[in-house]
């Protein structure tokens, strides 16, 4: 389904509009005129609504009550809700913080999908609705229009009541996605929020602060927390209730460079220092609050692919939970990825038919990010020549992407807090057993901006385009260094176009890439 002018016109109206938000709950009666009048309270959708993992049929929708109540979604092809379809969810407890998702599916294909989310008491009373749109993947060759980007509230950078708040998230909505790639860091549990920063050349920047975002994050109710102060930025909830998110996480969900079976350092303020302990609180937490659902994941597992139409397959990986410990990161192996989910990569590439396939990293590959003076926490090592450490799992797959022939793979990534596109070539490279292919990355959101970092020449990537502050953690306050990505796939010729923006909406830098045999 393709949209018309005033159909686009009126969706990207809706997305920046106040339709995803309500005033805050009412008291509701019930009775009768002849007998005493009971007072009920109406259970409230606290945190606004998102949309994740989007089918051909439909996608999740997630909400969270204040209260036990049942979750009702009804979905329907226009805002008048005419000939509207319930779907009953689950009962929202205190066991899952209050949050929970149902499935919508038997939609149409490639359409775009109005939908309201109720709660419904056990007594009856029934919330305020909540709003929203999404568009289901198509089944035939058609537009696609995606977002990319991570690192929300971080480096001291919370929400600033006197810029209105995240507003790079209305940008984003504004230009009218059909998907977001959140690329991990989408909250920073490890970074407490203090309610004035003052910055190096004299500005202030001001943040609201809630007691979760006052100390690191420990105890699940803290992690907890985490999200739902994100969540109390009104741009980020019309966001969410606007566009369908893949998700995954990185490390400051849980904390600052961590890795299984890891320690916190003492001078970090940890009482709980285990980082196995306060990742497995982070886990519960992400997925409460994010818009995914373990249960339809092998295992629990994060990593999954999403198939978006005959022109897309999206990969996407989680790089933290199966990867070795920091260090020099120059063992003749090591682990990014581990065996089953380097498989699960190879064969998923080799078996895709979709023309593109982006892969979803949390990690960019070959930008040098150190974890303090010897160490390495990306697959990066900064030693020239042959991989070594964890960069013989990005090798394999790369080596297997071209015995295989897969052609239209394109790297996505966010983490190192700048934007840049590396052209990675085996004619630079010290290790050539792979075709050339291009990794863009994007950031922060809402967070301090770095960089550039140096890159490793084992896979001999290029910079073709960097734009990266000029003193590191640059504050959100300088627009120009908070960044987002744009992937524009043409419905005709299969063309792809990346987007480097800003977050006023300034196109940075372009890149086109022909469709594989074009």
């Amino acid at each position: 389904m393709t949209l018309g002018h005033s159909e686009l016109s009126r969706r990207t109206l809706l997305r920046t509009s106040a339709l995803g938000l309500v005033a805050a709950p009412a008291l509701a009666a019930c009775g009768t005129d002849d007998g005493p009048r009971l007072v009920r309270q109406r259970p409230n959708l606290t945190h606004g609504v998102a949309v994740g993992d989007p089918r051909s049929d439909g996608a999740l929708i997630w909400a969270r009550s204040d209260r036990p109540a049942t979750l009702i979604v009804e979905t329907a092809a226009t805002e008048s809700f005419t000939d509207a379809r319930r779907f009953t969810g689950p009962l929202l407890t205190p066991d899952t913080d209050g949050t929970g998702r149902v499935r919508v599916a038997g939609l149409p294909a490639g359409s775009l999908v109005h939908y309201r989310v109720t709660l419904e008491a056990e007594d009856g009373a029934t919330s305020e609705p909540l709003r929203g749109v999404f568009r289901t993947a198509p089944t035939t060759q058609s537009d696609i229009r995606i977002q990319w980007s991570g690192d929300v509230a971080g480096q001291g950078y919370g929400i600033n009541p006197d810029l209105g708040g995240m507003t790079i998230f209305a940008t984003m909505a504004a230009r009218d996605p059909h998907l977001f790639l959140h690329s991990g860091d989408v909250v920073y549990a490890d970074v407490p929020l203090q309610e004035s920063v003052t910055l190096p050349d004299g500005r202030i920047w001001r943040n609201t602060v809630t007691e979760a975002k006052s100390a690191v994050a420990q105890t699940l109710d803290q992690f907890r927390g985490q999200y739902a102060y994100n969540l109390t930025d009104q741009n980020y909830r019309r966001f969410n209730a606007s566009v369908a998110q893949l998700v995954q996480w990185d490390d400051h969900e849980t904390v600052n460079n961590w890795f299984p079976g890891g320690t916190v350092a003492a001078d970090k303020g940890y009482t709980e220092r285990s980082m196995d302990t306060l990742a497995a609180r982070a886990w519960q937490a992400f997925h409460e609050w994010m818009p995914l659902d373990p249960k339809e994941a092998v295992d629990g597992r994060l990593y999954r692919k999403i198939s978006y139409g005959p022109l897309l397959d999206v990969f996407v990986l989680d790089m933290r939970a199966y990867k070795d410990a920091n260090g020099a990161n120059t063992a003749p192996d090591g682990k990014i990825f581990g065996a089953a989910q380097t498989k699960w990569l190879i064969d998923g590439l080799r078996d895709s038919r979709a023309t593109w396939k982006i892969v979803a990293a949390d990690l960019p590959l070959g930008v040098i990010v150190p974890d303090g003076k010897t160490a390495f926490e990306g697959p990066a090592n900064g030693a020239p020549g042959a991989p070594s450490g964890r960069e013989t799992e990005i090798a394999q797959v790369l080596s297997a992407i071209k015995a295989n022939r897969v052609t239209g793979v394109v790297w996505l990534t966010a983490d190192v807090h700048y934007t840049a596109a590396h052209r990675y070539s085996p004619e630079r490279a010290a290790f050539t057993d792979f075709d050339e292919f291009w990794e863009f990355v994007s950031g922060p959101l809402n967070a301090g901006a770095f960089g550039p970092n140096q890159l490793d020449p084992t896979f001999g990537p290029e910079a073709v385009f960097v734009h990266a502050p000029p003193a590191p953690n640059t504050s959100p306050l300088d627009a120009a260094y908070q960044h987002f990505g744009e992937v524009h796939i043409d419905g005709r010729t299969a063309e792809l176009t990346v987007n480097l923006c800003d977050a006023t909406g300034a196109v940075l830098f372009a890149q086109r890439l022909p469709a594989p045999g074009r």
